[in-house]
């Protein structure tokens, strides 16, 4: 008996996402965010008073200087500076995480630990 008027059934017990899964998910999440490979990305877990904190250490994907010379505006295109652009990570990938996994998290702290520079076009 499907169709519109059936009710969700629920089932008794629990759903639990592992350390591996999660950190896999943030991985890949926070490459997105800054456009570089999920292998360049480091991420680690701790405990905030009760809540997961999330800390992210990876390099971020940045227009060449040549090309910021040749074109002023590439900063702005590209999403503003790396201060800027590596504030604005925190949130999205926050979010990112969260949507994916239905895990809370109280913050996320990214270390930028480099840029990965290609001229023209898409870093990655």
């Amino acid at each position: 008996m499907g169709g519109q008027g059936a009710v969700s059934r629920i089932f008794a017990g629990h759903n639990r996402i592992s350390a591996q899964a999660l950190t896999s998910v943030a991985k890949v999440a926070a490459a997105e965010v800054l456009l570089v490979p999920p292998t360049q990305v480091r991420v680690s877990w701790s405990d905030d008073a009760g809540a997961l904190a999330l800390s992210v250490s990876a390099p971020m994907g940045a227009p060449s200087l040549s090309e910021v010379c040749r074109n002023p505006d590439r900063i702005a295109q590209s999403g503003g500076s790396i201060l800027s652009r590596a504030t604005a990570a925190k949130a999205r990938i926050l979010t990112r995480v969260e949507g994916l996994t239905g895990s809370q998290l109280s913050r996320v702290d990214v270390r930028i630990s480099g840029l990965l520079v290609r001229e023209g076009g898409r870093v990655l």
